[in-house]
């Protein structure tokens, strides 16, 4: 008699995926729980010595290929670029992950330049568009082919404080949407609004470790702060063949929430 086995349908065997800003903090975790379920991964991150040293600790952890580069993806040549590497290294595309994602603190949100908002909107949303219709060709060659976009929790609730990249990632929200019906039934796409997970870029972006503090909070169901292990086995679902019946969705992963300020002074 045949074991059955819960696990199947979270490997990944097969699948090729690029995941963009995975050389560090959640990306990186994405990237190594994907790998160690199978999948071939390209490391795609503007620190492309970092890509690479990432790349190669993964793939000296897990028995799948894993490799990493440098790109700009607000820049078309790169992403281009790293299609092109990744097809000739893994011989296809079967699973984008847009995780790349950046917002500064602004003082004061009532004097935010024009160039902020543009900036933001470059890297945030404009760069998702353009990696997942330079993937496009190679996905529809795919089986279960998967487009999966790191979003923010800041993008459904009030976020003055990071206003540009609040907005740029609620932009996001609709355009992946659009993009899953414009696709319905030949792409699956969906996006995760990722909570206050602590790493490094939070600190890079201006904000104090100590402001976890007040995730302890009674709206915030959990308790706690994230985990980039948390995003990755949400990913992980989102773009295996478990998750192969969802499409077309926002869903928050975010220890329950919390409607609390954290950048209040």
């Amino acid at each position: 008699m045949t074991q059955f086995d819960a696990f199947a349908d979270f490997r990944m065997n097969n699948h090729h995926v690029i995941i963009t800003g995975g050389a560090q903090n959640i990306g990186a975790g994405i990237a190594k729980t994907l790998a160690s379920a199978g999948a071939n991964v390209m490391i795609a991150d503007l620190q492309g010595d970092k890509a690479k040293k990432t790349a190669a600790n993964i793939e000296g952890e897990t028995s799948s290929h894993c490799r990493g580069m440098a790109c700009d993806v607000t820049n078309s040549e790169d992403i281009n670029a790293v299609v092109a590497a990744t097809v000739e290294a893994f011989g296809g595309i079967s699973t984008l992950i847009n995780n790349v994602g950046w917002g500064a603190r602004h003082d004061d949100p009532t004097a935010i330049s024009d160039q902020a908002f543009i900036d933001s909107y470059k890297l945030n949303t404009i760069s998702a568009y353009r990696m997942s219709m330079a993937c496009l060709p190679h996905l529809l060659k795919a089986e279960n082919p998967s487009i999966t976009n790191s979003g923010s929790f800041s993008s459904a609730v009030p976020a003055y404080d990071i206003l540009a990249y609040g907005t740029s990632k609620a932009a996001l929200n609709q355009m992946m949407i659009s993009i899953a019906h414009m696709l319905a039934q030949k792409v699956r796409v969906n996006s995760i609004l990722i909570g206050t997970v602590m790493t490094a870029g939070y600190s890079d972006a201006g904000i104090d470790p100590t402001v976890q503090e007040k995730l302890l909070h009674p709206d915030n169901l959990t308790g706690r702060t994230g985990k980039p292990r948390d995003i990755a086995n949400a990913m992980l679902w989102l773009c295996s063949p478990a998750g192969s019946w969802v499409s077309g969705q926002i869903i928050k992963v975010h220890g329950g929430g919390s409607v609390v300020r954290l950048f209040d002074s």
